[in-house]
Protein backbone atom coordinates (compact mmCIF):
# COMPACT_ATOMS: atom_id res chain seq x y z
CA UNK A 1 0.00 0.00 0.00
CA UNK A 2 1.03 3.41 -0.53
CA UNK A 3 -1.39 6.59 -0.41
CA UNK A 4 -1.56 9.90 -1.33
CA UNK A 5 -3.39 11.63 1.11
CA UNK A 6 -4.54 15.09 0.46
CA UNK A 7 -6.74 18.02 1.96
CA UNK A 8 -7.80 21.62 0.95
CA UNK A 9 -11.22 21.62 2.81
CA UNK A 10 -9.57 24.13 5.40
CA UNK A 11 -6.82 26.91 5.38
CA UNK A 12 -4.36 24.03 5.82
CA UNK A 13 -2.74 22.41 1.98
CA UNK A 14 -2.12 19.35 3.17
CA UNK A 15 -0.01 16.38 2.00
CA UNK A 16 1.20 12.85 2.84
CA UNK A 17 2.42 9.86 1.78
CA UNK A 18 1.46 6.74 3.52
CA UNK A 19 3.24 2.92 3.13
CA UNK A 20 0.26 1.20 5.12
CA UNK A 21 2.35 1.13 8.12
CA UNK A 22 3.10 4.98 8.67
CA UNK A 23 3.86 8.22 7.21
CA UNK A 24 6.46 8.25 5.17
CA UNK A 25 6.37 12.16 4.23
CA UNK A 26 4.42 15.20 4.37
CA UNK A 27 4.07 18.77 3.82
CA UNK A 28 1.61 21.01 5.23
CA UNK A 29 0.73 24.92 4.69
CA UNK A 30 -1.65 27.14 5.75
CA UNK A 31 -2.83 29.91 3.36
CA UNK A 32 -6.68 29.75 2.43
CA UNK A 33 -6.08 31.88 -0.86
CA UNK A 34 -3.68 29.41 -2.51
CA UNK A 35 -4.94 26.32 -2.60
CA UNK A 36 -4.14 26.22 -6.43
CA UNK A 37 -0.74 27.68 -6.08
CA UNK A 38 0.60 25.17 -2.84
CA UNK A 39 -1.05 22.04 -3.83
CA UNK A 40 0.90 20.63 -6.69
CA UNK A 41 4.11 21.55 -5.33
CA UNK A 42 3.62 19.54 -2.31
CA UNK A 43 2.70 16.51 -3.57
CA UNK A 44 6.13 17.18 -5.55
CA UNK A 45 7.75 17.58 -2.37
CA UNK A 46 6.36 14.62 -0.82
CA UNK A 47 7.38 12.25 -3.25
CA UNK A 48 10.70 13.60 -3.69
CA UNK A 49 11.25 13.23 0.07
CA UNK A 50 10.18 9.55 -0.20
CA UNK A 51 12.37 9.36 -3.16
CA UNK A 52 9.58 7.90 -4.99
CA UNK A 53 7.53 8.80 -8.58
CA UNK A 54 3.43 8.88 -8.96
CA UNK A 55 3.80 5.39 -10.53
CA UNK A 56 4.31 3.90 -7.15
CA UNK A 57 1.21 4.83 -5.70
CA UNK A 58 -1.26 2.70 -5.26
CA UNK A 59 -4.16 5.28 -3.68
CA UNK A 60 -5.88 8.36 -3.39
CA UNK A 61 -7.15 9.96 -0.26
CA UNK A 62 -8.59 13.40 -0.16
CA UNK A 63 -10.35 15.53 2.42
CA UNK A 64 -14.07 15.92 1.44
CA UNK A 65 -14.66 18.45 3.89
CA UNK A 66 -17.30 20.15 5.02
CA UNK A 67 -15.31 23.05 3.78
CA UNK A 68 -16.21 26.41 1.24
CA UNK A 69 -16.40 25.61 -2.05
CA UNK A 70 -13.40 26.94 -4.06
CA UNK A 71 -11.20 25.48 -1.22
CA UNK A 72 -12.71 22.23 -1.32
CA UNK A 73 -12.57 21.33 -5.02
CA UNK A 74 -9.14 22.48 -5.20
CA UNK A 75 -8.10 19.26 -3.73
CA UNK A 76 -11.00 16.91 -5.10
CA UNK A 77 -10.19 17.85 -8.77
CA UNK A 78 -6.66 17.11 -8.25
CA UNK A 79 -7.24 13.85 -6.44
CA UNK A 80 -9.79 12.76 -9.20
CA UNK A 81 -7.45 13.91 -11.90
CA UNK A 82 -4.54 11.93 -10.13
CA UNK A 83 -6.64 8.50 -9.66
CA UNK A 84 -8.11 8.54 -13.73
CA UNK A 85 -4.44 9.38 -15.04
CA UNK A 86 -2.88 6.63 -12.45
CA UNK A 87 -5.91 4.12 -12.64
CA UNK A 88 -6.19 3.60 -8.73
CA UNK A 89 -9.04 3.96 -6.57
CA UNK A 90 -9.62 7.49 -4.87
CA UNK A 91 -11.23 7.63 -1.36
CA UNK A 92 -13.11 10.25 0.58
CA UNK A 93 -12.51 10.59 4.43
CA UNK A 94 -14.57 13.71 6.27
CA UNK A 95 -11.72 16.46 6.85
CA UNK A 96 -13.50 16.38 10.31
CA UNK A 97 -12.66 12.72 10.89
CA UNK A 98 -9.03 13.98 10.65
CA UNK A 99 -8.98 16.34 13.25
CA UNK A 100 -10.79 14.18 15.65
CA UNK A 101 -8.30 11.33 14.61
CA UNK A 102 -4.83 13.81 15.85
CA UNK A 103 -7.21 15.07 18.69
CA UNK A 104 -5.31 14.33 22.01
CA UNK A 105 -8.46 15.32 24.35
CA UNK A 106 -11.17 13.48 26.58
CA UNK A 107 -13.74 11.41 24.99
CA UNK A 108 -16.42 12.45 24.13
CA UNK A 109 -15.46 15.41 22.50
CA UNK A 110 -16.06 18.10 19.24
CA UNK A 111 -14.59 19.18 16.48
CA UNK A 112 -15.26 22.41 14.57
CA UNK A 113 -13.75 24.22 11.58
CA UNK A 114 -14.00 27.76 10.57
CA UNK A 115 -17.25 28.01 7.62
CA UNK A 116 -16.74 31.82 7.95
CA UNK A 117 -20.16 34.16 7.82
CA UNK A 118 -19.66 33.49 11.39
CA UNK A 119 -20.24 29.93 11.44
CA UNK A 120 -18.76 26.38 12.18
CA UNK A 121 -18.22 23.31 11.03
CA UNK A 122 -18.93 20.69 13.30
CA UNK A 123 -19.26 17.13 14.35
CA UNK A 124 -19.52 15.46 17.78
CA UNK A 125 -17.11 12.40 18.47
CA UNK A 126 -17.37 9.41 20.94
CA UNK A 127 -13.69 8.76 20.70
CA UNK A 128 -11.22 9.28 17.95
CA UNK A 129 -12.15 6.85 15.36
CA UNK A 130 -15.91 7.22 16.00
CA UNK A 131 -18.46 10.34 14.81
CA UNK A 132 -21.61 10.10 16.08
CA UNK A 133 -23.41 12.58 14.24
CA UNK A 134 -23.62 14.16 10.54
CA UNK A 135 -21.13 17.00 9.89
CA UNK A 136 -23.45 20.08 10.23
CA UNK A 137 -23.11 23.92 10.06
CA UNK A 138 -24.50 26.17 12.19
CA UNK A 139 -23.81 29.44 14.13
CA UNK A 140 -21.94 28.65 17.41
CA UNK A 141 -24.44 30.49 19.66
CA UNK A 142 -27.05 28.45 18.15
CA UNK A 143 -25.29 24.82 19.35
CA UNK A 144 -23.72 26.01 22.89
CA UNK A 145 -25.97 24.02 24.84
CA UNK A 146 -24.83 20.82 22.67
CA UNK A 147 -20.93 21.64 23.11
CA UNK A 148 -20.40 24.06 25.91
CA UNK A 149 -18.74 21.31 28.44
CA UNK A 150 -17.17 19.22 25.84
CA UNK A 151 -13.52 19.58 25.02
CA UNK A 152 -13.15 20.59 21.40
CA UNK A 153 -10.60 20.91 19.03
CA UNK A 154 -10.31 22.67 15.39
CA UNK A 155 -9.89 26.28 13.95
CA UNK A 156 -13.81 26.59 14.63
CA UNK A 157 -13.38 25.56 18.61
CA UNK A 158 -10.72 28.05 18.78
CA UNK A 159 -12.29 31.09 17.00
CA UNK A 160 -15.94 31.00 19.35
CA UNK A 161 -14.08 30.24 22.78
CA UNK A 162 -17.78 31.35 24.44
CA UNK A 163 -19.01 28.49 22.98
CA UNK A 164 -16.40 26.29 23.05
CA UNK A 165 -14.46 27.06 26.22
CA UNK A 166 -12.32 23.49 26.22
CA UNK A 167 -10.89 23.97 22.50
CA UNK A 168 -7.28 22.42 22.07
CA UNK A 169 -5.22 22.64 19.27
CA UNK A 170 -4.53 21.08 16.55
CA UNK A 171 -6.37 23.83 14.79
CA UNK A 172 -6.30 22.29 11.54
CA UNK A 173 -6.20 19.35 9.43
CA UNK A 174 -3.17 17.55 8.72
CA UNK A 175 -2.59 14.45 5.93
CA UNK A 176 -0.68 12.53 7.83
CA UNK A 177 -3.65 11.92 9.88
CA UNK A 178 -6.12 11.30 7.32
CA UNK A 179 -3.39 8.74 5.37
CA UNK A 180 -3.26 7.00 8.79
CA UNK A 181 -6.95 7.14 9.34
CA UNK A 182 -7.41 5.97 6.00
CA UNK A 183 -4.81 3.07 5.53
CA UNK A 184 -6.42 1.61 9.22
CA UNK A 185 -9.69 1.54 7.59
CA UNK A 186 -9.00 0.01 4.18
CA UNK A 187 -6.69 -2.47 6.26
CA UNK A 188 -9.73 -3.66 8.35
CA UNK A 189 -11.77 -3.90 4.95
CA UNK A 190 -14.44 -0.80 5.50
CA UNK A 191 -15.21 0.60 2.26
CA UNK A 192 -14.48 4.53 2.71
CA UNK A 193 -17.00 7.28 1.05
CA UNK A 194 -16.36 8.52 -2.58
CA UNK A 195 -14.36 11.55 -2.90
CA UNK A 196 -17.73 13.72 -3.37
CA UNK A 197 -17.22 17.21 -1.68
CA UNK A 198 -19.48 18.06 1.41
CA UNK A 199 -20.53 21.35 1.06
CA UNK A 200 -23.26 21.08 3.98
CA UNK A 201 -24.72 24.62 2.05
CA UNK A 202 -25.99 26.50 -0.88
CA UNK A 203 -23.48 28.81 -3.02
CA UNK A 204 -23.76 32.28 -3.09
CA UNK A 205 -24.89 33.25 -6.47
CA UNK A 206 -29.07 32.48 -6.54
CA UNK A 207 -31.27 33.26 -9.16
CA UNK A 208 -33.25 36.31 -7.72
CA UNK A 209 -36.98 35.99 -6.88
CA UNK A 210 -39.61 37.86 -8.29
CA UNK A 211 -37.08 39.01 -10.79
CA UNK A 212 -38.80 41.05 -14.01
CA UNK A 213 -38.77 39.03 -17.25
CA UNK A 214 -37.94 41.16 -20.30
CA UNK A 215 -39.18 39.51 -23.50
CA UNK A 216 -38.57 41.14 -26.87
CA UNK A 217 -41.60 42.67 -28.57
Amino acid sequence: MLLLALDTATPAVTVALHDGTTVIASSSQVDARRHGELLLPAVDRVLAEAGLGLDALTGIVAGIGPGPYTGLRVGLMTADTFGLALGIPVHGVCTLDGLAYAADVADPFVVATDARRKEVYWARYADSRTRVTDPAVDRPADIADEVRDLPAVGAGALLYPDTFPKAHEPEHVSAAALASLAAERLAAGEELPAPRPLYLRRPDAQVPKNYKVVTPK
